[in-house]
């Protein structure tokens, strides 16, 4: 996946002790997304936009929150998160690149 014509922001999103990290850009539309890592763990996050998140590479286990258990996702998958809701994300093993976009 790549973008052209964007406005990057330097500055990394880290959160977990560096265990996940993001970088944001702005595309020419205005819109705005994030991209980064997620090393092995168990993370939670708190979404005040809806989001939806698009695994670029490796594997997650996602719980949504207010839902029983979780799916898993690879490359090429991605899952949904609501405006004002959260999810728990789990890597096992290897690095989990994504893709967030905020959506309507």
């Amino acid at each position: 996946m790549k973008f052209t014509n964007v406005t990057a922001d330097a500055k990394a999103n880290v959160y977990f002790d560096g265990k996940v990290v993001s970088h944001g850009v702005t595309l020419e539309d205005g819109s705005t997304k994030t991209f980064g890592l997620i090393f092995p763990g168990k993370y939670h996050f708190d979404t005040n936009l809806a989001e939806r998140m698009e695994i670029t590479d490796g594997d997650c286990a996602v719980s949504l929150d207010g839902i029983e258990g979780s799916d898993s996702f690879a490359a090429g998958d991605h899952f949904d998160v609501e405006a004002k809701s959260g999810f728990s994300i789990e890597v096992a093993d290897g690095i989990c690149q994504y893709v967030c976009s905020f959506i309507d």
